[in-house]
């Protein structure tokens, strides 16, 4: 069956929703603890507004941009998120997707398909690490991501993760063998669409992790992986300057929530940040990004790059970023509920979804450029923004 035009991310969610099985679906939402940053993300934005002009509008509108040194069509970069067994190609069909739209993608270190891949799909992959493991271990990574051709690095520094949610957390295998298979098949038959599609591939979703092999060749699965990024103590800031001067390459902060430190990212020579809180999944009751953001971008964005991640639905989130501050924005569960829902096809779906909301925005404002946006084009009510005291 081709893919069925869905017209909003929010169609987009319902298809998902329709699509996968409930534990795959509650894995995709997420969250942590009461869920307050998860809902922030998304209603932040919608608490700002515009002011259209209705005459001297521009005819044509510009939105091409750079991140970390990639030419992008559009000021929306994939964010990296692990194993995407929503669909059987994975991130593959993600990287497809970017390419044909003609933006970047960042890939999980915890992803279920290989950086080498990933890469021959689209050249203008990021690599994403974790601090986890031993520097010999790290340093592997780095190596490998770099000979498969790695446009830049991230590191994410924003996940502490909550093991309880007010909601409940989907039961997920650690591997999917028989008494696995057996307890998800109620799930499984209810979903026939989903299971569909991997018979036809003849594959099984997968939880391992190819990209953390060991010396051996060996990859851990999922739970095998989180459970050494637990065990690993968490990294100083020169700890992360190690990791930046061993890639030597352009090397993004993702997790930046306060000023102090988006200078530390400045000090220590990254190439750009990423204001986040990991969707909402990290400590739960930090404000939504977009309430972050100015005071950052007005701290350091003339020294750094500086992205958003969080809660971006709709092409207007995106220019309201961009008017605050940003180059660019990540998105994460808006591209996997299009993966969810239609594969590469369901991917660039969301991306021209988002693009058309982009166009259509600048249109009413007057502005022919991403780049000409400023904070002037944006109503923000009083008390909006969140700025935390700095560290002395």
């Amino acid at each position: 069956m081709g893919h069925r035009w869905f017209e909003t991310v929010a169609h987009a969610q319902q298809r998902a929703k329709q699509r996968l099985p409930k534990s795959v679906y509650s894995a995709l939402l997420a969250g942590s603890e009461a869920g307050v940053s998860y809902r922030d993300n998304t209603a932040a934005f919608q608490e700002l507004g515009f002011a259209p002009h209705v005459a001297d509008l521009a005819a044509e509108r510009a939105t091409a941009t750079t991140v970390m040194g990639q030419e992008i069509a559009l000021p929306v970069v994939i964010s990296p998120t692990g194993v995407q067994a929503v669909h059987p190609e994975g991130e593959l069909a993600v990287a497809r997707a970017a390419a044909a739209r003609g933006t970047a993608m960042g890939l999980s270190s915890f992803a279920s398909k290989p950086v080498e891949e990933v890469v021959a799909a689209n050249p203008k992959t990021f690599f994403q690490m974790y601090w986890m493991g031993s520097k010999d271990s790290m340093l592997r990574s780095m190596e490998r991501a770099r000979a498969a051709g790695a446009a830049g690095l991230i590191v994410t520094l924003d996940w502490s993760f909550s093991h309880g949610r007010d909601w409940g957390s989907p039961w997920i295998p650690e591997r999917l063998d028989l008494k696995a298979m057996a307890k998800l098949a109620p799930q499984g038959l209810s979903r026939p669409g989903w299971l569909l599609d991997y018979a036809r591939s003849g594959s099984l979703p997968d939880l391992t992790t190819p990209n953390l092999a060991d010396e051996n060749g060996v990859a851990p699965a999922f739970f095998g992986a989180y459970g050494q990024w637990m065990g690993t103590p968490p990294p100083s800031w020169d700890d992360v300057r190690w990791m930046r001067d061993e890639w030597q390459g352009p090397f993004l902060v993702k997790g930046i929530s306060r000023v102090d430190d988006a200078r530390r990212a400045v000090d220590i020579g990254a190439t750009a940040l990423s204001v986040s809180n990991h969707g909402g999944n990290n400590l739960d009751t930090t404000p939504a990004p977009i309430r972050l953001l100015p005071a950052v971008a007005e701290a350091v964005g003339d020294r750094i790059e500086v992205l958003l991640d969080g809660g971006v639905r709709r092409g207007s989130d995106v220019v309201k970023a961009l008017a605050l501050g940003a180059r660019a924005v990540l998105i994460g569960r808006a591209y996997l509920w299009g993966l969810a829902a239609g594969g590469q096809a369901g991917v660039e779906n969301v991306l021209d979804v988002l693009a058309g909301g982009i166009d259509s925005a600048l249109r009413g404002l007057g502005r022919g450029s991403i780049h000409d946006l400023t904070p002037d084009d944006v109503l923000i009510p009083p008390g909006f923004t969140r700025t935390a005291p700095e560290r002395g």
